[in-house]
């Protein structure tokens, strides 16, 4: 029987609690105005934001949305700052109540998980098995539905203050990702469910955190009901190996209806079966059994980005140590996979941009 957790919201609202939350938040980013602006009176600042949180009469801001490519185009949507702060402080509480129950094999936005552990987790199932289903969610985050998300968080806490705000959260991102969502029908579905409210959007922490709560109900049926004994997610993305081509299909058309209760669907025609020895891409490289590589769109991206932050360098905008950090951040990630030619090709040859160093000097 699962576990319930009840008075959650007095640790929740306490000073210690919020004055951690607002560390976190700020962690990297105290040069911004924004994040300047709440530091510079920062008790007063907690102080009114635990006194709205203890009277209840807290109402989040406004989204400031914006598209990026990441490799294809989203709309990212940036909460006010005290806002982000509540977040953190939300998930500092209820996050360890539901860590417990996640799989092992669940790795997005999870402390001692990532991308480079999921690599290697894949890559050593493909080793052992011949086959590989691979599946992705159709506009996850734009078609998560506010009801089933509210029934699955109210099964673990029954405590009423801290299901108030979550609600408020909630409802602060109503309608900001409608245009991105693209109708779906379900089976018992009327005229009034284009109207569902759904959708978080991107760039929460408390976004994140939900998706994973969300598609652990997915994790749970795959590994409860279909008994699979290979299987690992990140996000939206997940991987399930056998032996046997027709389990793994027999294994989908379950997915398919499961995922339906939650009013998910799969994108078709990528989610397929296939031998693991042709090459699995998944986040951002091609798995082998026996070696991988970086996807080729993902190293003529990067060739883009440096080109780009080089002019910036000579043109003053972008100091030479900043432009080092970045290299050296790609290149740790690069070297997960066969790309030392890549890397050879990108930066044995290069000439220093004039000026670099003269303007790294006078910074």
């Amino acid at each position: 029987m699962a576990v319930a957790y009840n008075n959650l919201y007095p640790r929740l609202v306490t000073y210690q609690n919020l004055f951690r939350a607002f560390q976190k938040a700020a962690r990297g980013k105290r040069g911004l105005p924004t994040v300047a602006e709440f530091a510079f009176e920062e008790d007063a600042n907690l102080f009114r934001l635990q006194e709205e949180l203890q009277a209840k009469t807290y109402q989040p801001g406004s989204y400031q949305s914006f598209y990026i490519l990441d490799p294809k185009r989203r709309l990212v949507s940036a909460a006010p700052f005290r806002d982000r702060v509540v977040h953190h402080a939300l998930c500092n509480v209820i996050e360890p109540v539901f860590e417990r129950t996640f799989l092992g094999d669940s790795y997005a936005n999870r402390r001692h998980k990532g991308t480079h552990k999921a690599l290697d987790r894949a890559q050593g199932f493909a080793q052992t098995y011949p086959y590989v289903l691979q599946c992705d969610v159709r506009q996850y985050f734009p078609s998560i539905d506010h009801q089933i998300l509210r029934e699955i968080l109210a099964r673990k806490i029954q405590d009423d203050d801290t299901l108030w705000l979550c609600n408020q959260i909630l409802k602060s991102g109503e309608g900001v990702l409608e245009e991105e969502y693209e109708m779906v029908y379900f089976p018992g579905d009327d005229l009034f469910s284009v109207n569902r409210p759904r959708g978080l959007p991107i760039g929460n922490l408390t976004s994140q955190f939900w998706a994973n709560i969300y598609l652990n109900e997915l994790d749970q049926f795959i590994k409860r009901r279909l008994h699979a004994r290979a299987y690992l997610r990140y996000v939206d993305d997940f991987l399930l190996f056998s032996s046997d081509k027709r389990e793994l299909w027999s294994w989908k058309r379950a997915i398919v209806d499961f995922l339906a209760t939650l009013r998910l669907t799969l994108h078709e025609r990528e989610s397929t079966v296939y031998p693991t020895r042709t090459g699995i891409p998944f986040l951002g490289f091609r798995l082998y059994p026996d070696h991988r590589l970086l996807k080729r769109k993902n190293g003529i991206a990067f060739q883009k980005r440096f080109l780009k932050w080089r002019k910036q360098v000579s043109e003053g905008q972008l100091s030479f140590s900043k432009l080092h950090d970045r290299i050296q951040g790609w290149v740790a990630h690069a070297q997960n996979a066969n790309t030392w030619g890549l890397r050879r090709s990108l930066f044995q040859s290069r000439i220093p941009v004039a000026g670099e160093k003269g303007k790294e000097e006078k910074k």
